[in-house]
């Protein structure tokens, strides 16, 4: 099977009018299905960002192409957004398969990682392009289920089982995996009611005067999203930005809503849980930042948000946290408001499980995302 690749080459172009030199991006492609989408802002010495999709739930298919094109069309970057695929069917999009994640190898010229995978299990040539890139000490920002975003079989012969979530193998720095080791926190729990109590940002000390919440106020970031659980205090030099309240749904459940019946209106704090686990008495981090160094690596910067969903995305000031971020994990000035206005037709579906039946009749196409 031929692979798809985009090669971008930065290419001078002289022009003779007052000796102005310009410089362009010229992007070239082998015939075949499109695997992985290229935003180019027309600058080749913009930031490269690269942000790799992979989960079967939170629709980050649909959230990571319309955070490019922002990151792009309102900012200047460059962008590189992957998909899960099955080999066999390259260029359609199956966020069930969970062993393939094709153009990888772009993250060797990322200046910047933004992961929202959940459970994958890679092989060995895709997982030793993200360990090299974490060795470099580059910058990584993880969304929602990026705290699992690897789950390797307990008989798996891969060389990456210490990625797994939850690990408790011999390599004793990498317990719990990519997600603790690296973001900060593991897969853990739903701690609101998952689909029925909503989240509702708010500041926390640290990141009151931290540019991460330029142009953020208290309230203004909510989401459909249930606000997950983590262990207190979150380890190492992390730093809590936005708590998560938890808030109790005021309309009925409505499966077919992309909201499920839920609202930014819903204001009123939740008390406990569907398990009657208590709530809100000490909120959780849903946003926090961390300096991580795999074994063998370099120190780096880590920016994590449990907050992030396509549907989450509709909200603007979780755009705004997201794009803060970007500027703050690559030591950029943060914009006092950063505009984060939509982009073309963003209309996220809600999230939920969908089995393989699904992906094989959806035939969705990457391209679809451009």
């Amino acid at each position: 099977m031929k692979k798809a690749f985009i090669l971008l080459i930065g290419c001078l172009l002289i022009t003779t009018c007052g000796q102005k030199t310009e410089k362009k991006t010229i992007e070239e492609s082998e015939p075949g299905p499109k695997q992985w989408l290229t935003f180019n802002s027309g600058n080749a010495e913009a930031k490269h960002v690269v942000l790799i999709s992979g989960d079967e739930e939170y629709r980050s298919e649909e959230a990571l192409p319309q955070l490019a094109k922002i990151l792009r069309g309102r900012h200047g970057f460059n962008c590189t957004v992957l998909f899960a695929q099955d080999p066999s069917n390259p260029g359609i999009i199956n966020a069930n398969y969970v062993e393939n994640i094709p153009g990888l190898n772009i993250l060797n010229s990322a200046d910047l990682m933004i992961i929202f995978t959940r459970f994958r299990a890679l092989p060995d040539e895709q997982m030793e392009i993200i360990d090299n890139y974490l060795k470099s000490g580059k910058p990584v920002i993880g969304i929602r289920t990026a705290t699992h975003a690897f789950n390797f079989n307990v008989d798996s012969n891969s060389s990456y089982k210490h990625y797994s979530n939850g690990y408790e193998g011999d390599k004793k720095e990498w317990v719990d995996g990519f997600g603790r080791l690296v973001l900060g926190e593991k897969w853990i729990s739903h701690h609101g009611h998952h689909k029925h109590q909503s989240t509702r940002g708010i500041i926390a000390e640290t990141g009151k005067t931290h540019p991460l919440t330029n142009g953020i106020e208290d309230g203004d970031i909510w989401g459909p999203t249930d606000v997950y659980g983590v262990r207190l205090p979150l380890p190492g030099d992390s730093q809590p930005i936005i708590l998560g309240e938890v808030t109790e749904r005021k309309g009925a459940f409505d499966e077919e809503d992309l909201f499920y019946g839920m609202r930014p209106t819903d204001t009123i704090p939740a008390t406990k849980n569907d398990k009657g686990v208590l709530l809100n008495d000490a909120m959780m981090p849903i946003a926090w930042t961390k300096t991580y160094q795999i074994p063998g690596g370099i120190e780096g910067r880590a920016f994590t948000t449990t907050i992030g969903a396509a549907s989450d995305m509709m909200n603007e000031s979780t755009r705004r946290l997201l794009v803060n971020s970007v500027f703050w994990s690559l030591d950029l000035k943060v914009p006092a408001k950063a505009d984060v206005t939509i982009i073309g037709d963003f209309k996220p579906t809600a999230y939920e499980f969908r089995d393989d039946e699904y992906w094989l009749k959806k035939q969705l196409k990457v391209e679809g995302f451009n």
